[in-house]
């Protein structure tokens, strides 16, 4: 049984989040009336803030200290962490939000780690969801982390009104390879731990980087951070706000929409196949000499 949104929006106010965490499951689980509940939610304008960058970058670090300037403001904070999932129990494997252990008991601030449940990209089934749920329930600051494989830079963009791209000195030959896409997605750069050597050499790569592919008027903002001292957080959260201050363009708002819609429309496709009788079916049908996956799939899809 669904909560009602004002008894999850009511808990959420007292720093209660046992109704929203209920929620959440219910959601991922797909559990009956959920699609009722869904299209019940009045969402309000809060901007979505998508934080993606490879592995190691200190994303989870860089999050907790814009989560502690964004509490020391009075804002109400929710984090979305997308971790890879356990390949046994599909469960999430939590490696990096120890970094954010202190904020799991502040009132004001929600923390949810999340399964990619064998999903490829860097998010989830079903963010869509989530993150209109967010934004229903009363959150100042609504915040997703990525898994930080390639694909997440790509579907975060998709989903996101800022995306905040995290890189470290170390990581110019990776930049390089994934500079158009790059360019495409974000709003803002973070050169995180900005004391390493090359630091200054690998920020003004970046920023040439983005002249040559979108000309002197048109640069990225790019922070240097050392989240692990609080050092560039005030400067990063300035550029957040400026840019969501700027609003969204009217293509990139459709861009958004039409992104979701397709997604929402790919998942309940999705869902209306039988997995386990598919399994048992490739599992006879790979057996054959000649097995095509291509013809084995055309009778799902017809």
């Amino acid at each position: 049984m669904m909560h009602a949104i004002k008894d999850i929006s009511q808990g959420v106010a007292n720093g209660d989040f046992l109704l929203l965490a209920k929620s959440i499951s219910w959601i991922e689980n797909r559990e009956p009336g959920v699609d009722e509940f869904l299209e019940s939610l009045q969402p309000n304008l809060v901007p979505i803030i998508g934080i993606t960058g490879p592995p190691g970058a200190g994303k989870s670090t860089l999050i907790s200290s814009l989560i502690e300037h964004w509490v020391k403001d009075g804002k109400r904070v929710a984090i979305l962490s997308v971790d890879p999932s356990s390949p046994f129990h599909k469960g999430a494997i939590l490696g990096d939000r120890i970094r954010m252990k202190d904020w799991y008991m502040n009132p004001n601030v929600f923390i949810r780690s999340l399964a990619t449940r064998g999903h490829l990209g860097g998010l989830i089934n079903g963010m869509i969801e989530l993150t209109t749920l967010l934004q229903s329930v009363g959150f100042d600051v609504i915040l997703i982390e990525t898994v930080g494989v390639g694909q997440s830079e790509v579907e975060i963009a998709g989903l996101a009104d800022t995306t905040v791209v995290v890189l470290v000195p170390e990581a110019g030959d990776e930049v390089q390879m994934m500079k158009s896409g790059l360019m495409e997605i974000a709003q803002v750069f973070v050169v995180n731990k900005s004391d390493r050597p090359d630091a200054e050499a690998f920020t003004n790569h970046l920023l040439h980087m983005m002249r040559e592919g979108l000309g002197e008027q048109h640069t990225i903002p790019v922070i240097k951070t050392i989240a692990s001292q609080q050092l560039g957080i005030d400067e990063l959260v300035a550029a957040i706000a400026a840019q969501q201050s700027n609003g969204l363009s009217t293509k990139r708002k459709k861009q958004l929409l039409i992104s979701k819609l397709y997604q929402i429309i790919a998942a309940h496709q999705m869902r209306s196949l039988n997995g386990p009788m598919i399994e048992a079916e490739l599992a006879t049908a790979m057996q054959q000499k000649h097995f095509n996956i291509f013809t084995f799939s055309r009778k799902y899809y017809k």
